[in-house]
């Protein structure tokens, strides 16, 4: 048996850092929002760092409930979720806008909607 309030509270990390993925995304309309210009590599580097917060996160998560929470879940694909966080992480220099843009426009909502159900049901 997991820790119910340690699993909550990292739950709650995800939620809060999806929501501030899905604010700073809000004035992103295409991928060269991001390029072309200061303020927006800008919005892409703190995005990042949400994603980054995310996967740090689910790994947790996974540790934490001994990786029987997540797969009860299967809208997300939180293995790819989590390889995230290892690719921003380990090469950054590379990082490519397009997918930063995918994820934050096609992932992370549906990441938000799984996540709040998660915490509903553990509530």
């Amino acid at each position: 048996m997991h820790d119910n309030e340690l699993a909550l509270e990292v739950i709650r990390q995800i939620e809060e850092a999806a929501v501030k993925i899905i604010t700073r995304f809000q004035v992103i309309s295409q991928v060269r929002d991001f390029t072309d210009s200061p303020a927006g590599v800008e919005k892409m580097d703190a995005i990042c760092m949400m994603l980054i917060v995310i996967g740090e996160s689910l790994k947790n998560l996974d540790k934490i409930t001994g990786g029987e929470l997540l797969p009860q879940y299967p809208a997300v694909d939180w293995k790819k979720a989590k390889g995230m966080r290892d690719i921003l992480t380990h090469h950054y220099a590379d990082i490519n806008a397009e997918a930063v843009f995918y994820t934050c426009k096609e992932k992370i909502p549906q990441l938000l909607t799984t996540i709040r159900k998660i915490r509903k049901d553990l509530e």
